[in-house]
């Protein structure tokens, strides 16, 4: 039944970022439309059969489909039938290349504007976040000789704030598979500089790989490896588990806080394979022998397991992202520009192959991240809903012919030769376009199904 809610909610919250960025995303392109003369004759939130549709004063429809993964602005366009010598005013392919240029951008366009909007509103309510503290270290990050207690203060010359700064850093570094600088200071107060070598990554790193190979997780987040919960008819209650036993060995590997347990049972668990651990009941050790189970986690896939549960840390967020009404402003178009570059990077790692196409999300993975983000408090949402309105401008100006991209590309064209590309040329395109779409969609479902169902 929870795992039931848990999908229904995230299917809500899919459908409300959806519905908020695809309606502001259309609006862009319906304004300017009529600010620039042409008629409108519908405005579509979501595809297919409309669910409820209703006529304005201005004679459009609006409408609200079935299907809340796009939305479209149908105009008046010579090119889909015959139009009246009334409305050819009013037509769009008789506008203005210009004119057009700035209906075809004013979809991305104002994909940007809700971003800085949406980042604006995130430092002025504060988003909490961790201090940019080091707490377990393992992997590139261990061999460049950072350490526990280490604060990191800049990378590759980039500020750092909170940990979410550091994450975008990082990510953004890995991608360029070079050796980092970071500039840190050490529990003794020294400012240090280390060097972490991306190229160390594997080829083709996924976002999950680059993540677990980088080796930081933040001090705060360090949890002691106590048994919180002990899940019923789970391999930790037929061991005999209880709930504030300290789990100090699995296997004789020593076990110092609960993200180094949970490590150990992924590596050592197998099937018909016995796990030993030694336990500190009270004053009094144990030792324990448990049989992992193979258990479907959403948005993990299936992973080994023993059924127990972290003890809840309170408070676990040590400061907090804000500023003043005035001051976020320009901190709200810095959040865009760090965001902005860090994507358009992300897109030419793909493109050359230096990153994996794993990295590209579909709906189940946005419905996933929306749910979480909108737990973790409306700031938080605010920061989702920013990127995603971000990547949705930014992905419509690829240069695909159904997208806003490549009509640009058609008008851009149109422009250069005095007149508009023949009826043949934009078949092509729309069929080429049609099938890259359709590539694009397909892989990031394909991604999604994998990281929910992957072993």
């Amino acid at each position: 039944m929870s795992e039931f809610l848990n999908i229904l909610g995230s299917a809500w919250w899919m459908i409300v970022t959806l519905g908020i960025l695809v309606t502001f995303h259309e609006f862009g392109h319906y304004w300017v439309a009529r600010r620039c003369g042409v008629k409108v004759l519908r405005f579509s939130v979501g595809f297919g059969k409309p669910i409820k549709s209703w006529y304005g004063k201005d004679g459009t429809e609006y409408c609200v489909a079935w299907i809340p993964l796009g939305g479209y602005v149908k105009m008046l366009d010579a090119r889909e039938g015959d139009v009246e010598s009334v409305d050819r005013p009013r037509e769009f392919t008789g506008k203005p290349v210009w004119q057009r240029m700035l209906i075809i951008l004013a979809g991305p366009g104002f994909n940007l504007i809700f971003a800085v909007a949406a980042f604006w509103a995130m430092l002025v309510i504060g988003k909490p976040d961790f201090q940019p503290l080091v707490g377990d270290v393992s992997n590139i990050a261990a061999q460049a000789g950072i350490q526990n207690g280490d604060r990191i203060l800049d990378v590759a010359g980039q500020p750092i704030a909170n940990w979410t700064d550091l994450s975008l850093a990082l990510s953004t570094a890995a991608e360029s598979r070079q050796a980092t600088p970071v500039k840190l200071r050490t529990p003794a107060g020294a400012i240090e500089t280390r060097i972490m070598d991306f190229a160390k990554l594997p080829p083709h790193p996924d976002a999950q790989t680059v993540m677990d190979q980088t080796g930081m997780l933040p001090l705060q987040r360090t949890l002691p490896a106590i048994v919180g919960t002990v899940v019923a008819d789970s391999a930790a209650q037929a061991a005999g588990l209880k709930p504030g036993d300290r789990i100090t060995h699995i296997d004789g590997i020593t076990i110092d806080d609960w993200s180094k347990l949970v490590d150990v049972i992924h590596k050592q668990a197998g099937p018909d394979k016995l796990l030993t651990l030694a336990v500190v009941r009270g004053n009094e050790p144990l030792t324990v022998h448990v049989q992992p189970r193979l258990t479907h986690e959403p948005g993990s896939g299936k992973i080994w397991t023993i059924g127990i549960g972290v003890q809840p840390k309170t408070a676990p967020y040590d400061t907090v992202f804000k500023r003043g009404p005035l001051a976020a402003i320009p901190a709200a178009f810095g959040q865009l520009w760090d965001l902005t570059s860090t994507t358009v990077k992300m897109l030419g790692h793909m493109l050359t192959g230096s990153a994996s196409l794993s990295n590209l999300s579909g709906p189940i993975s946005i419905a996933q991240y929306a749910q979480t983000s909108a737990q973790m408090g409306p700031a938080w949402f605010l920061y989702f809903l920013g990127i995603i309105s971000l990547s949705l401008g930014v992905m419509n100006l690829l240069p695909i012919p159904i997208l806003d991209g490549g009509q640009m590309v058609y008008l851009i064209a149109e422009g250069v030769k005095g007149r508009p590309l023949s009826e043949r040329t934009l078949i092509a395109g729309q069929y080429v376009g049609m099938a890259l779409l359709v590539m694009l969609v397909g892989l990031a479902f394909y991604n999604d199904i994998l990281r929910v169902f992957s072993p």
